[in-house]
């Protein structure tokens, strides 16, 4: 019985802290909207705002390049001899690595 109303004396002198502390605890772990979920929501915006980027600079390039290859003949040319090694008939491909 004494340890009860030690108990019940130590929860009602700290009433607020013991409160607030549950509180917290809840919002950190428990809640469906916690803290840990947020930071990781945070990290995955980030990181998918990035790849959205590298992807957006990709289809920039690849437009450029098609513009380039259907205004001048020529590139294609280049790209042909070497991107896939394609040669003229009178022509040998050394290659160097």
């Amino acid at each position: 019985m004494r340890k009860l109303t030690y108990i019940w004396n130590f929860i009602k002198s700290y009433k607020y802290v013991i409160t607030l502390a549950v509180f917290g605890i809840n919002i950190i772990f428990f809640d469906d909207n916690n803290l840990i979920l947020r930071a990781k929501n945070k990290y995955e915006i980030s990181r998918l705002k990035a790849e959205i980027a590298m992807y957006e600079e990709n289809f920039d390039n690849t437009t450029q390049l098609l513009q380039e290859l259907t205004e001048n003949p020529e590139t294609t040319e280049k790209i042909a001899r070497k991107k896939y090694l394609m040669k003229k008939d009178n022509e040998d491909i050394f290659i160097f690595e």
